[in-house]
């Protein structure tokens, strides 16, 4: 019999799972944005976050600060920020007229960076003879370290989105997936561009589990990086998966 092609459904997604072999743990990731050709394109066709497109104010997904993830988030910006200096920080003296304070706490939470001129106090503007762009990015390359190190942790994992839970067994699930409009608190709905869902971004050279290899392997360690690469790979071979009972057999 004749089955004629269909189309998948909107929103089809292949997703690669397994169990950490070191610890009570399983893992998910989203093979489909993993695997896909989508890289970061500031400064290169990105329109930005605002409610309005504004690819000329270069500010990317920096408009509402970088929100910290928790009180070590917050310990880590500032400890990197004081090792900015004036030559690769637009706003440095701003930031020393207030104090030094860069970054705000909220009570009950971490916080996040202060806003300048209508976006992060860590965006350097167009014009500014140190280089457009993220501070910490800047004067990470300056010093030869990796910026993801020297960055909120927000802003070197957008837009990989890293999840805990338990399930209601209490077993600890972890997904890396992509991370959405929905992903920003409801604001995301707000936004009149968003980069993973738009053509003009999936362009590049390499597979994101390639070019984002750093940044997930300080999610996921090298461990589970080695193993999520052998997975993908044997997947791109056609290897059918065999039931994990039958695997261990062999």
């Amino acid at each position: 019999m004749h089955i004629p092609h269909r189309a998948d459904p909107v929103g089809t997604r292949q997703w690669i799972s397994f169990d950490d072999p070191f610890e009570p743990r399983t893992w998910m990731f989203d093979a489909t944005f993993l695997t896909s050709n989508y890289q970061c394109i500031y400064g290169n066709g990105c329109q930005g976050v605002l409610t309005e497109k504004a690819p000329e104010l270069q500010q990317g997904c920096c408009s509402y600060g970088a929100h910290f993830t928790d009180h070590g988030d917050y310990d880590d910006t500032v400890a990197y920020a004081e090792r900015l200096t004036p030559d690769v920080w637009q706003f440095h003296d701003v930031a020393v007229a207030k104090g030094g304070f860069a970054v705000e706490r909220k009570k009950g939470g971490p916080g996040r960076s202060r806003l300048v001129d209508g976006a992060c106090i860590f965006l350097n503007r167009p014009g500014f003879a140190g280089g457009t762009g993220c501070a910490f990015h800047i004067g990470a390359l300056a010093a030869g370290e990796r910026p993801l190190d020297w960055k909120p942790n927000v802003c070197w994992q957008v837009p990989v989105r890293f999840d805990e839970r338990d399930d209601e067994f209490g077993h600890p699930i972890t997904t890396v997936s992509e991370w959405g409009r929905r992903e920003w608190s409801g604001g995301g709905a707000e936004f009149a561009w968003w980069c993973t869902e738009e053509p003009e971004a999936f362009t590049g050279h390499e597979p994101v589990y390639v070019s984002m290899r750093d940044e997930l392997i300080e999610l996921c360690s090298e461990e589970i990086y080695a193993l999520l690469v052998l997975a993908i790979e044997r997947r791109d071979e056609g290897v059918p998966v065999a039931h994990p009972t039958v695997r261990k057999k062999h």
